[in-house]
């Protein structure tokens, strides 16, 4: 009885969605932007949540976004289907604009094609970018950072310094790895968002995530929110399985940011 239970649970806790919701408080933050609301989507791995991801995209829609933010991993490197990828991304533009940037997987696939077929449904890339987001008569600037796997010279840290706004508005910074939060604070970034890490896969009640990429066991940034100075850095437990197949405590994800006025 009690297998068939634990198996219960851990098929509910990889097919039911989660929201997690988050209030970043600033007086950096313009009054036109007081309750501006974005939904974070990471590492979707080509996963679908009810047909056609009908279910995933119900979720956003009730939380009313005013921009949708997917933070990389959005195909599965090693079971590539881009056409889940793009019917999603064509149906979420309906809801609010999308804003994309591609994490470690997108660099082994064909992403031409995949970045072609994104913006031909409407959505923004940002591959070390940024725009201007304006509302009444402020704006916020948000940046876009390509993954590490992208990247030949330039760093991180050099990457973002060049797309830092020079008038020290507020910034909200789109970035795949967390593993460079220390980069992030020493830019100033007001707001980063990321995923990658899965939550650490395995979560272990008041311990956290048991394994990260590139951090290793009980990894110091598995999930949630980690503030530094002016940098609070959010890290999305994803959507998706990939490689390994299922998750433990660990529901998959739909991250949402409310910025308010301080």
């Amino acid at each position: 009885m009690f297998a068939l239970c634990f198996i219960g649970w851990v098929i509910w806790g990889n097919l039911s969605l989660e929201v997690t919701r988050y209030t970043i408080t600033s007086d950096r933050i313009p009054q036109d932007f007081d309750n501006f609301r974005i939904v974070q989507i990471s590492d979707l791995h080509n996963a679908q949540f009810g047909t056609d991801n009908s279910r995933l995209l119900e979720k956003i829609r009730k939380q009313k976004p005013d921009i949708i933010v997917i933070t990389g991993d959005f195909v599965d490197f090693y079971k590539t289907n881009i056409s889940v990828s793009v019917s999603f991304a064509r149906q979420a533009v309906q809801i609010a604009p999308v804003y994309y940037i591609p994490g470690n997987h997108e660099s082994g696939i064909d992403y031409k094609t995949l970045y072609s077929e994104l913006e031909s449904v409407g959505v923004t890339l940002l591959l070390d970018e940024g725009v201007k987001m304006e509302r009444g008569q402020s704006y916020i600037h948000l940046l876009g950072l390509v993954d590490d796997s992208f990247r030949k010279k330039q760093t991180v840290k050099e990457a973002l310094l060049s797309l830092m706004p020079n008038d020290d508005s507020y910034s909200v910074v789109l970035s795949h790895q967390p593993k460079h939060f220390d980069e992030y604070v020493a830019c100033q970034a007001d707001l980063v968002l990321t995923g990658h890490i899965h939550g650490g896969q395995f979560r272990l009640p008041f311990v956290g995530g048991l394994y990260a990429p590139g951090q290793g066991i009980f990894p110091k940034y598995d999930a949630g929110l980690f503030v530094e100075g002016r940098t609070n850095m959010i890290i999305s437990r994803g959507v998706g399985p990939s490689r390994f197949p299922f998750r433990l405590n660990n529901r998959p994800e739909i991250v949402v940011v409310t910025l308010k006025k301080g």
